[in-house]
This record gives C-alpha cells, sequence and structure tokens, in this order.
C-alpha cells in the first residue's frame, strides 16, 4: 500500500528523532514501480568510470535504496556490480515489510533485503548506495536533509546516487554525491527516445525538477545542450551518436565541465559538474 505523502521533518532527517531512528523507518512508503533492465544506464556507469570505489573499498557494501514492489533491479544490481567486485555485498532495503517477505526466496550468499529507510540500517559503511526513483515523490525541501542523512553514512570514498527515470530506462538522469557534497549531474539517453536533448528535463532529480526555469543554472544547461544538438546537425548523417559526441565536444568547447570523454559520450551520456547546474539559493 502506498502511503500519503508526508513531510519528512527535518529532526528525522538529521536523526534527532529517536522514533526515526529506533522505531519505524525513515521514510515514507513509495509507489514502488519498477521493471527488470530499467536501472541500465546507472549500473553501466558504476562499473564503468566508478568502478574504482568498489574495488578499493575495504569493505565492499552496496545498498539498494527503496528497490520497488519487485526486487529485480536489485538482483541485476549484484549481479553487474559481481562483475567487478566477486564479493560485493548488495542489501536490498525497502520501507514496505512485504516487499521484503516477496524478496527473501532471492536471497543468496552476497544479496540480501532489509527493511528500512534512509537511516540504512544494515551494519557497515557502504561504497555505493543507489536510490533510484525514490527521492522524486518527497517534497523538495526534503531532499538536502535526505541527502544528509545517507552522505554521513557512507564509506570513505563512498558515492550516493539520488536518480531518476522513465518507466523502461531511456531517459535517465541522476546526481552522484560523496561524503561531503554533490559532485555531479549525469544523462544517459536511449538515442531516438528524445526530439531535443531537453526531454530529459522530466525525468530530472527532485533537487532539480522545479528549477528548471529561467535564471536557473540547469535550464541554462538545457538550453545550451539544445542549442549545441542543434549546431551538431550536420553530423547527424553519420548517426545519433556522432552527434552526441559532437554536442559534448561543443559544450566543452564553450566552458561547460563537461566530463569524461568520447568512451561514455558514444553511450548517450553527459556527465557535468555540479557547480555548473546546482539550484541558486
Amino acid at each position: 500500500m502506498v502511503q500519503k505523502a508526508e513531510r519528512v521533518t527535518a529532526p528525522q532527517i538529521t536523526g534527532r528523532n529517536p522514533a526515526g531512528r529506533q522505531g519505524r523507518p525513515v521514510g515514507n512508503v513509495t509507489r514502488g514501480t519498477t521493471n527488470p533492465n530499467r536501472m541500465r544506464r546507472l549500473d553501466r556507469w558504476l562499473t564503468g568510470p566508478q568502478a574504482w570505489r568498489l574495488r578499493a573499498a575495504t569493505d565492499p557494501l552496496v545498498v539498494d535504496l527503496g528497490y520497488g514492489a519487485t526486487p529485480a533491479t536489485a538482483v541485476e544490481l549484484f549481479e553487474r556490480l559481481s562483475a567487478v567486485r566477486p564479493d560485493v555485498r548488495v542489501c536490498g532495503i525497502e520501507i514496505e515489510p512485504e516487499r521484503v517477505r516477496a524478496a527473501l526466496p532471492l536471497e543468496r550468499p552476497g544479496l540480501s533485503f532489509h527493511v528500512g529507510g534512509f537511516e540504512l540500517p544494515v551494519p557497515g559503511r557502504p561504497v555505493l548506495v543507489r536510490a533510484f526513483n525514490v527521492l522524486r515523490q518527497y517534497e523538495e525541501a526534503d531532499v538536502a536533509g535526505i541527502w544528509q542523512l545517507v552522505q554521513g553514512r557512507l564509506a570513505p570514498d563512498g558515492l550516493f546516487i539520488d536518480g531518476t527515470c522513465d518507466e523502461i530506462g531511456r531517459r535517465v538522469a541522476w546526481v552522484a554525491l560523496d561524503a561531503g557534497r554533490p559532485l555531479s549531474l549525469s544523462i544517459s539517453v536511449r538515442f531516438g527516445s528524445f526530439t531535443m536533448p531537453s526531454d530529459v528535463a522530466e525525468r530530472l532529480p527532485k533537487a532539480l525538477i522545479h528549477r528548471n526555469v529561467p535564471g536557473e543554472r540547469v535550464h541554462t544547461f538545457m538550453q545550451a545542450m539544445d542549442r549545441a544538438w542543434l549546431e551538431a546537425a550536420p553530423l547527424a548523417s553519420f548517426g545519433n551518436r556522432q552527434r552526441w559526441q559532437g554536442m559534448c565536444r561543443i559544450l566543452r568547447g564553450a566552458g561547460w565541465p563537461v566530463q569524461d570523454g568520447p568512451a561514455r559520450w558514444r553511450l548517450g551520456e553527459l556527465t557535468v559538474d555540479w557547480e555548473a547546474v546546482a539550484p541558486l539559493e
């Protein structure tokens, strides 16, 4: 059952509420809709540019926070990360006990499921925490507190990913944070699933989706993407993959802090420093 939307109050988020810490999990029951292979674009990023974090971790603990009504994406995450670190431990966390009970038959060495919320009720400090299509269902005013709560649980060099995607994972966007601050915004799209790159704006994470208005940095970036996409139109005869890479080169040449390079761009992926899109105060 989906819980009626409630504000996640600051005392609860910061852990000062004993009930939130010792009693019921911190957070609300969400819709939990999911589909197999929905998170593949993010998982490809975790096993690519971010794989070093898992390889270097003393304790390869990973949390899939709010995996949804079915545990398919948590199982997929475990299988994909196992290729990077065979001894990885993936803990799927859901606030709805029935969802956890339904997932228990899929447990195996390295994969487990637990009832909980943003307090992350697992022993140890995770090197990766994935929360996809979770914060989207909260108030924007709650995001900073939720981020702080999860960041406080990260291992050294740990990463928290707060992201959103469409129902089948063709338009995806996520914010990556370490223990101290947000680091980047990533966008990953399937070629042919959009007319203009800014079509992904409807899938921006909660911290940004309401900031896609004139005067905000993320809106300026979305517009710059569209202009660069149009400027790269002559490359369309070689395919959208070449056109997307051309767009990325144009953005970098214009001074946008675009990360990575053609090996990532060719996947329909683009990552930019957080400072370039962060909400204005």
